[in-house]
């Protein structure tokens, strides 16, 4: 019986340590180079043949000092994400990043990233940035930060930066725990899911009339990833 009990409380004790560890899996070799022509459907992207890699499959001419349009996107910003998606060599190495160009009072709106803590680094110009803990408390962090500064963004939590400044752009560098973080944006996807949640549970979890919840949905919702 104790035998059976020191059983049980081994792999309860396993699968709490397992589902703790909520991020990118420890690669098991020194790369896994993602095989995006592959059949195989995994949680990730199978490897290539070792054989079949290349030095350019580390490599990406992603011009990232280069200004990005943000005149393209009603909430005035621009993210370039550089994921395994864009780079195989990132497959397993459980690392992104992004370049944030912002106009003046320019945002990159609320949003959660649902598998990565997010590192930002601000470049040029000054960011208002702020996350929102969960509930109960809903706390919020706010700062605002100018050039040099660094602020992160715990994994999973709601969050944003805006540029306060009329007439000067800004420009942020992002370094994100995963290789394929995910961006939820909070407005696009309550009010621009398709097909759209009913007007009757958006009316009531945000406590306004139906029509407001119309209006809201007819809005022409874009992401400002690319």
């Amino acid at each position: 019986m104790a035998s059976s009990n020191f059983y049980l409380l081994s792999v309860l004790l396993i699968m709490i340590a397992s589902g703790a560890r909520a991020m990118d899996p420890s690669p098991l070799q020194d790369f896994c180079v993602a095989d995006k022509d592959s059949p195989v459907r995994v949680n990730g992207l199978p490897c290539k043949d070792v054989k079949d890699v290349k030095v350019d499959d580390f490599f990406l001419a992603a011009n990232l000092d280069k200004p990005r349009d943000t005149t393209m996107s009603k909430v005035k910003s621009n993210v370039t994400l550089i994921n395994v998606m864009k780079l195989a060599g990132l497959n397993t190495l459980g690392i992104s990043m992004a370049r944030i160009d912002y106009a003046p009072q320019g945002q990159n709106p609320p949003h959660t990233h649902p598998r990565a803590t997010e590192i930002l680094t601000v470049l040029e110009g000054s960011l208002y940035v702020g996350f929102v803990t969960s509930n109960p408390d809903n706390k919020f962090f706010s700062k605002l930060l100018n050039k040099g500064d660094v602020f992160v963004f715990p994994q999973g939590l709601i969050h944003f930066q805006f540029n306060p400044s009329h007439d000067k752009p800004a420009v942020a560098i992002a370094a994100l725990s995963s290789q394929n973080p995910g961006a939820i944006t909070i407005s696009n996807a309550v009010f621009g899911s398709k097909p759209s949640i009913a007007d009757d549970v958006l009316a009531k979890a945000f406590q306004v009339d139906k029509k407001v919840v119309d209006w809201l949905q007819a809005q022409f919702w874009e992401d400002n990833h690319n």
